[in-house]
C-alpha cells in the first residue's frame, strides 16, 4: 500500500477561551505536519449546541494568527474535505449512524433522563453495556415494530454503539507504546441523539477524521479512554485499514502542587492561561492573554513546545523552523509537564534581547504614546539599546528608562542623602561649564574631556559621576553616564543639572 501524504487535525470546541494547553496541542500538530510534508486541518466540533460561546471560533483563529501557527484547511481556510464545521455536516453522519443501525453494531435508546436515574440509584456504578442493556428500555429489548412506531410518532431516542464484552483492546501509541484497554470497563456511548439531530463527538470524530483521511491523531491525555471506542469504531465501520496512529500529550500540571492547570491557578499566581484576553460575553468577566500581558509569539511559541517535549540536546532557545525539523513525538514525556510560568518569563527577556533595538522600538512607541510622549524615532531606539537588557517585557522599558523621556520632577531622598555632598552643587556647576564647551557631545567625546577636567583638578570621579546621575535621572539608576547625557543632548543635559542644583544647593 502507497505510503499516505501525513494529515492531523487540530479540532476546538467553541466554548469560549482557548486554553493554553489546547495551543500546545495545536502547535505539536502543526510541527509534525511540516516536519513530514503534511496538511494540517482545523475543524470546529461544535455539535454540542448548549456549549456554544459567540466569539469563540474568532477568538481561536485569531490566536492562532498572532502565534504564527498556520493551518492548510478547514474553517476559514477552505479545502476540498468541507464543510469543517461538525454543525454542517448533519446529514453526513445520519448516513453513518444508519449504516451502524443496519449492520446491528448499533441499537435505539428511549430510555428518559429520570429511568436512566432511578437505574443509577438501583445499581452501583450502573454503566449501560452489556450486563445491564437487556433491562432497559432499547431496541433490543422492544418489538420491532414497536420501535418503529415509536420513532414515527416522534419519540425521542438516542443511538448507543454496541459494545461486545471481555475483547483485549491494543492501541499501540506513538507516545506511551502499547496500551490495551479491556472493553468490559466500556458503556454503550451515546453516538446520536433525535432531539437535534446531531451525533456526539465520538461518531462526528471518527467519520471526520476518516473522510477527511486524517492520518495521525495527537491530542491531549484527556482523550485516551476514548481512544479504545474509537478503535472499536474504526472496525465496526469496516476502516481499520486507514485507522490513524494515535499520540496522546501529557497533561500541563499546575506550577506548585497537584492536578491539572487552570485558570484560578494563573488567578492566583498572577500568569495567563489564555493565548489572548478573553471577554467572556456571559458573566462580561475579562481574563489575561498571553499577548495583551506583553508577550512575544515567539516566545510562547518555544516555551510551549517544551513543556512535555524535549530536543534531545541542551538546546532552549529555537525558532519556529528549528522547531519543526527537531520535533520528535517519541522525545514527548509520558508523565505531565509542570507549568513554570517563570520559565515564560525568561524565554520572553531572551527574546527581546535578540530581537532587533528597532523592532522593539516600534513596541514601545505605543507606551511612550500613552505616558504622553513624542520622541524622535531614533532617539527610542538608542534607548532601547542600551536598556532592553534589563526587561523582560516591553512595557517594563517606561518603568525602566522613563528619565530619558521626561526630566526628573523630584529626587530620590535616599540617593540624595548618599550621593549628594556639601560640595555637590559647586562640582556640577562647574562640570555644566565643562560640558557646555564642548563641541563633540558623542559619549566618546564628553568622557575624554570629562575624565581629564576630573583629573587636573583631583576630584573624586565616583562622587562626581554619583552627583552628576542624580541631577539627569533624579535617583541611582540607569546605564553608563555619557550614555545617558549623549541621548539627552547637550541643551537638555544643561538644563536639568541647572535645576537640581536649584533644587538640591
Amino acid at each position: 500500500m502507497a505510503e499516505r501524504k501525513v494529515r492531523v487535525r487540530f479540532a476546538p470546541s467553541p466554548t469560549g477561551a482557548l486554553h493554553i494547553g489546547g495551543v500546545r496541542t495545536a502547535l505539536y500538530n502543526y510541527l509534525f505536519a511540516r516536519q513530514h510534508g503534511g496538511d494540517l486541518i482545523f475543524r470546529i466540533e461544535d455539535t454540542d449546541s448548549n456549549r456554544f460561546v459567540p466569539g469563540a471560533e474568532e477568538y481561536i483563529l485569531e490566536s492562532f494568527k498572532w502565534l504564527g501557527i498556520h493551518f492548510d484547511e478547514g474553517v476559514s481556510f477552505g479545502g476540498e474535505h468541507g464543510p469543517y464545521r461538525q454543525s454542517e455536516r448533519r446529514d453526513i453522519y445520519k448516513k453513518y449512524v444508519r449504516q451502524l443501525l443496519d449492520t446491528g453494531k448499533a441499537y435505539v435508546a428511549f430510555d428518559t433522563p429520570e429511568e436512566l436515574d432511578a437505574k443509577r440509584g438501583e445499581i452501583a456504578n450502573f454503566q449501560y453495556d452489556a450486563s445491564t442493556r437487556g433491562m432497559m428500555r432499547n431496541s433490543l429489548t422492544m418489538p420491532k415494530e414497536e420501535v418503529e412506531a415509536w420513532i414515527a410518532g416522534g419519540k425521542q431516542y438516542v443511538v448507543r454503539f454496541k459494545i461486545e464484552p471481555n475483547e483485549d483492546i491494543r492501541i499501540d501509541d506513538l507516545i506511551r507504546g502499547e496500551v490495551v484497554i479491556n472493553s468490559s470497563i466500556l458503556d454503550d456511548k451515546v453516538l446520536y441523539k433525535s432531539a437535534d439531530e446531531l451525533p456526539t463527538y465520538h461518531l462526528a470524530n471518527i467519520v471526520d477524521d476518516h473522510l477527511m483521511e486524517v492520518t495521525h491523531v495527537i491530542r491531549g491525555e484527556e482523550w485516551l479512554p476514548s481512544a479504545p471506542l474509537h478503535v472499536l469504531l474504526y472496525r465496526a465501520f469496516g476502516w481499520a485499514d486507514t485507522m490513524p496512529a494515535f499520540a496522546h500529550l501529557p497533561l500541563l500540571l499546575k506550577p506548585e502542587g497537584n492536578g491539572k492547570l487552570s485558570k484560578r491557578d494563573g488567578d492566583r499566581l498572577g500568569f495567563p492561561v489564555f493565548p489572548l484576553e478573553w471577554h467572556d460575553p456571559k458573566t462580561g468577566e475579562v481574563s489575561s492573554g498571553y499577548r495583551e500581558s506583553g508577550y512575544l509569539p515567539e516566545a510562547v511559541i518555544n516555551f510551549l513546545a517544551l513543556l512535555g517535549w524535549n530536543p534531545g540536546n541542551d538546546q532552549e532557545l529555537m525558532s519556529m523552523a528549528e522547531l519543526v525539523q527537531l520535533f520528535d513525538l517519541r522525545r514527548c514525556s509520558k508523565s505531565g509537564a509542570k507549568f513554570d510560568y517563570k520559565k515564560g518569563i525568561w524565554f520572553n527577556h531572551q527574546y527581546i534581547q535578540q530581537k532587533p533595538d528597532e523592532e522593539i522600538a516600534e513596541l514601545f512607541l505605543p507606551i511612550l504614546k500613552e505616558h504622553g510622549v513624542e520622541a524622535p524615532f531614533e532617539k527610542v531606539v538608542a534607548v532601547v539599546g542600551m536598556m532592553k537588557g534589563r526587561v523582560s517585557f516591553v512595557k517594563e522599558l517606561w518603568e525602566t528608562c522613563s528619565f530619558f523621556f521626561a526630566a526628573p520632577e523630584r529626587y530620590d531622598e535616599k540617593t540624595v542623602k548618599k550621593r549628594w555632598k556639601e560640595d555637590s552643587a559647586q562640582h556640577m556647576t562647574e562640570l555644566a561649564e565643562v560640558l557646555a564647551g564642548i563641541d563633540d557631545f558623542s559619549i566618546e567625546g564628553q568622557e575624554k574631556v570629562v575624565m581629564d577636567w576630573i583629573a587636573t583638578k583631583g576630584y573624586h570621579t565616583g562622587n562626581i559621576m554619583n552627583a552628576f546621575r542624580l541631577t539627569l535621572v533624579g535617583e541611582g539608576k540607569g546605564p553608563h553616564m555619557f550614555d545617558i547625557s549623549w541621548v539627552l543632548g547637550k541643551e537638555e543635559t544643561l538644563a536639568r543639572m541647572k535645576r537640581a542644583v536649584e533644587v538640591l544647593k
